[in-house]
């Protein structure tokens, strides 16, 4: 609040119109990115993280050096240098790259990855446990215990065994494993997916500017607004304060003339009624200088002594002339500042308790060898199976085609595979959005299982129209209703959330059709007209998502299956009845041509409803 007093910000009513209030506070300390802001307004929200004071001003000393012509331009980089991340009061460890918190300093918008602090403490015997000395900013203690019991209390997280809160002064939270032979950097990365232990920090540089705006800015535009805003502070104190001296000036100039002419000014006063018309004739005075010799008592006028008139009108005229320089120079300016901001350092340094940085960076940890499922999860095979209403389960075990299933009345059999429980499962819908179900979460063989609506969102008119077990270097084909297609490769189709991620975007009227792995030299594609058309691989080409090529043309009708095979094996299909045998097709040269052509007649014997099967 340095310099309210002395003209340093402007007033404004408060909400009452009882009292005036500052507009902004004019101190030298940089509260707002210090001690960091959040809140959220009609239309607009800000979350600004605290950092580290010393930073602060080092950064600002930086682009005071610019201003100043001892150096050129100052960059982002340059400022990381001196600002590399926030500094969070409860410590933590930001694992961020340095490219990534530059992009969103640079930007005023971004995240920022804050875990929680830890080390590996033995107990003796070749056993340990993991304790957590510092957790995220704003993450409530309590409730994170809660959620790390409940995981333990629900056995979602195999490899921990019991949590336990020590602390007292000091944070301290014991994770125990389940066993010895635990990996704790695995565990942990379990810990910081399921809870807490990791969160991200939205960064939102939003303020109101020094026009009273609202706006974005970098980190860079924070500091020089605060420059600029601290410079018209010291510009305004200054006036303020010759205004003052220029006053007593005036006062003191008035008091030395009156200690030369005591006996006069006396003599005046005593015998003229209107004594401050005459004084100020007879002396030259103005009207200030007759108001403080009048109001002087007659006790202050014996004690006025030139010295010390003299002395202090020297100091003042001194002090008036270094304002007046100051003043006029904006290079004194930028230096005055520069001095109070190395003031402020000293008092925040970061040697000492106060101003130490709390908050360390760490590396970004790399994503683990194997998915956290299969790491966690035992490996047991089992059977998929998909009903044509959408209802799934996992039945124990690799059950053989053959083996009966039961069903919902009036439901049957759409999709059964063989899977591992640490299998990630794709399941692709007529809308061309992929979704990656974990195999552990299915619903087991008893009874019915569960829609597969429960476990991703699908729209109403939406179906699944593909259900397979991922393969980490697989490829697949996917081909719509209107002859389109295109090869992907898995590992970019896999999703994160419920809502999948759009792979396929069908044309208007058409649909997506099928997901078929990649096994083969050879695709095969059958329209409704029951044309056959056999053409390589190669002629697809592999994309990461849109919608795809033409596999087929027809003049009236549309896709109605597609496969992939080996041409030395023969292109197969399953035949009719209840036998399950499959016809085996090896001469396929009447149905070879290019890509996007229309194909002749499919040979006798073909299903009836033109799917390979």
């Amino acid at each position: 609040m340095e310099g309210l007093d002395e003209d340093a910000v402007d007033f404004r009513a408060t909400y009452d119109n009882e009292d005036r209030e500052p507009v902004v506070f004019p101190g030298p300390f940089p509260n707002l990115l210090a001690n960091g802001a959040s809140g959220i307004a009609v239309g607009m929200a800000t979350n600004i993280p605290p950092h580290n004071v010393a930073e602060i001003c080092d950064a600002l000393q930086l682009l005071i050096e610019a201003r100043m012509g001892r150096r050129g331009a100052v960059t982002m980089a340059e400022i990381m240098e001196r600002m590399p991340g926030p500094d969070f009061p409860t410590g933590g460890v930001i694992v961020d790259t340095p490219d990534t918190l530059a992009e969103a300093y640079e930007t005023g918008r971004g995240s920022i990855r804050l875990r929680a602090r830890w080390e590996k403490e033995s107990t003796g015997r070749g056993t340990w446990q993991i304790v957590v000395t510092e957790i995220p900013y704003q993450v409530n203690k309590a409730r994170l215990i809660e959620r790390l019991a409940a995981l333990v209390n629900e056995r979602k997280v195999p490899l921990l065994a019991d949590v336990r809160d020590e602390s007292a002064a000091d944070l301290r939270i014991v994770l125990e494993p389940k066993s010895r032979n635990v990996d704790p950097e695995l565990l942990m990365e379990t810990l910081f997916r399921l809870t807490d232990l990791e969160i991200r920090y939205a960064l939102n540089l939003n303020v109101i500017d020094l026009d009273g705006t609202p706006r974005v800015l970098s980190l860079k535009g924070a500091l020089e607004a605060f420059l600029d805003h601290q410079r018209t502070v010291l510009q305004r104190r200054t006036a303020h304060r010759l205004k003052q001296i220029d006053d007593r000036v005036e006062v003191l100039e008035g008091y030395l003339v009156t200690y030369l002419n005591l006996d006069e000014v006396i003599r005046i006063i005593r015998s003229e009624d209107e004594p401050k018309p005459v004084l100020m004739a007879r002396f030259e005075l103005t009207e200030r200088q007759a108001d403080a010799i009048l109001n002087m008592r007659l006790k202050s006028l014996r004690k006025l002594e030139e010295m010390e008139i003299r002395a202090e009108l020297d100091r003042l005229l001194a002090e008036r002339a270094e304002l007046e320089r100051l003043k006029e120079s904006p290079r004194r300016q930028w230096a005055a500042l520069g001095a109070r901001f190395a003031e402020v350092k000293e008092m925040f340094a970061p040697d000492t308790a106060l101003g130490a940085r709390r908050t360390r960076f760490g590396e970004a940890p790399e994503a683990p060898a194997q998915p956290l499922e299969e790491a966690l999860v035992e490996r047991e095979p089992i059977t998929v199976v998909c009903s044509e209403r959408g209802w799934v389960r996992a039945i124990k075990g690799h059950l053989p085609p053959e083996q009966e299933l039961s069903f919902k009345e009036g439901d049957r059999e759409r999709f059964r595979f063989h899977a591992h429980t640490t299998d990630r499962l794709l399941a692709f819908t007529s809308s061309g959005r992929m979704h990656t179900i974990p195999a552990s979460r299915l619903p087991g063989g008893r009874g019915h299982g569960e829609p597969l609506k429960l476990m991703v969102d699908l729209d109403g008119d939406e179906e699944v129209v593909a259900l397979l077990a991922h393969r980490p270097a697989g490829k697949l084909l996917l081909a719509s209703t209107d002859g389109r297609g295109f090869i992907v490769a898995e590992e970019d189709v896999l999703a994160q959330t419920r809502t999948g991620r759009q792979v396929m975007r069908p044309a208007a009227g058409a649909r997506a059709l099928a997901a078929v792995p990649v096994e083969g030299d050879h695709v095969a594609v059958v329209g409704t007209n029951r044309k056959l058309l056999i053409f390589p691989v190669a002629e697809v080409p592999e994309l990461a998502r849109g919608r795809g090529v033409i596999l087929q043309r027809y003049r009236s009708g549309r896709l109605s299956d597609v496969a992939v095979f080996r041409r030395e094996e023969g292109l197969s299909w399953r035949m009719g009845g209840e036998s399950g045998r499959r016809r085996n097709l090896t001469e396929i040269e009447p149905w070879l041509g290019r890509r996007g052509a229309a194909g002749r007649l499919a040979p006798s014997g073909f299903p009836r409803d033109n799917r390979f099967g």
